[in-house]
């Protein structure tokens, strides 16, 4: 049976800056521009991968969705409604259909806590279980979906690897029972055999629950493996969207081919050159004038130093913000 797909998240035009303070009163002198004018959708069930380099702006993207940060400007609609304006009533019930997981399995699951108490936790939080009986029940089977056996329910999170902690940290997030997960960069601290056993888990826990992620990484071909659509950072804002085969196959921005010249591939001999990037990130206190990435850009024209390009739709729902394109 075929689902309907219905958009379930839409981000307009959300910014966070955060002030930079000096003097005696720390007053605000600057503004690093963690997240800039950003848009996207997510729909029921599918999968945007949010990519970039690190500092770029996705984790406190997810974190300003969930208000973990308060937003300095924008809207986030969660099926029609706008998380920024929530009061905490309003915002718990949400956060009970939002759930988040994080890069560090171990520091983000109470150490004090049995695997148990952890996963149940969401069930006493979001009133989801009448008893105790029922309770034990559910953290059973939560467990037994993302392969940890009813036997090491007791046990605390430093008895367990790391990819058995992330699938502690899929199980409390799933507990609420969500429509969406933000994964905070879920696998980037596995060895790369348990990457790929988390990825498998995620995509079938999605089909199972029919569960919508935002899925953040620095890593394409990580997301190449779980994402339907993609959506590449740079410096606070987003530089190009499209579906996974359109953006792997024709990419438009320049820093997306660079980062896809470099991923490894089975057979090095028939890879094209790698594009290697000039400098580093620029400080986000103190961005370039123009294209943010021009300073780096190795197809840079006099436009891209003056004018800042907008994210526009060039056809096959394909967006990128580059005057190369336009």
């Amino acid at each position: 049976m075929v689902v309907e797909q219905k958009e379930l998240l839409k981000v307009i035009n959300l910014k966070k800056y955060f002030p930079v303070r000096a003097g005696i009163f720390r007053n605000p002198i600057a503004y690093l521009k963690a997240v800039d004018d950003v848009n996207f959708n997510i729909n029921s069930g599918e999968t945007l991968g949010l990519v970039g380099e690190s500092g770029c702006g996705k984790t406190t993207i997810g974190e300003t969705i969930l208000r973990l940060n308060k937003a300095t400007a924008g809207k986030v609609l969660f099926k029609g409604e706008d998380i920024l304006s929530l009061n905490k009533k309003e915002l718990r019930k949400i956060r009970k259909e939002i759930q988040m997981t994080f890069q560090d399995p171990y520091s983000s699951l109470n150490p004090k806590k049995t695997v148990a108490e952890i996963v149940g936790e969401p069930l006493i939080i979001h009133n989801l279980a009448k008893n105790k009986k029922e309770k034990k029940d559910k953290i059973k089977r939560l467990l037994d979906d993302v392969g940890i056996t009813p036997e090491q329910m007791n046990r605390y999170p430093y008895e367990f690897s790391g990819g058995q902690r992330q699938r502690i940290g899929i199980a409390r997030a799933l507990a609420a029972n969500p429509q969406l997960i933000i994964a905070d960069e879920p696998v980037s601290a596995l060895d790369v055999s348990i990457q790929a056993q988390i990825i498998n888990l995620l995509k079938d826990l999605q089909d199972k629950y029919y569960l919508a992620y935002l899925f953040i990484s620095h890593d394409l071909s990580v997301v190449r493996h779980i994402s339907d659509r993609v959506a590449v950072m740079y410096l606070g804002k987003i530089v190009e969207e499209a579906n996974k085969k359109e953006l792997y196959d024709n990419p438009l921005h320049p820093y997306t081919q660079s980062l896809l010249s470099v991923i490894p591939v089975p057979n090095p001999e028939y890879k094209e050159d790698f594009i290697i990037l000039k400098g580093g990130v620029p400080n986000p206190i103190d961005p370039p004038s123009g294209c943010y990435f021009h300073p780096r850009c190795p197809k840079v024209m006099d436009i891209c130093r003056e004018v800042r390009p907008e994210l526009k739709d060039c056809g096959n729902k394909h967006s990128v913000a580059c005057f190369l394109i336009h």
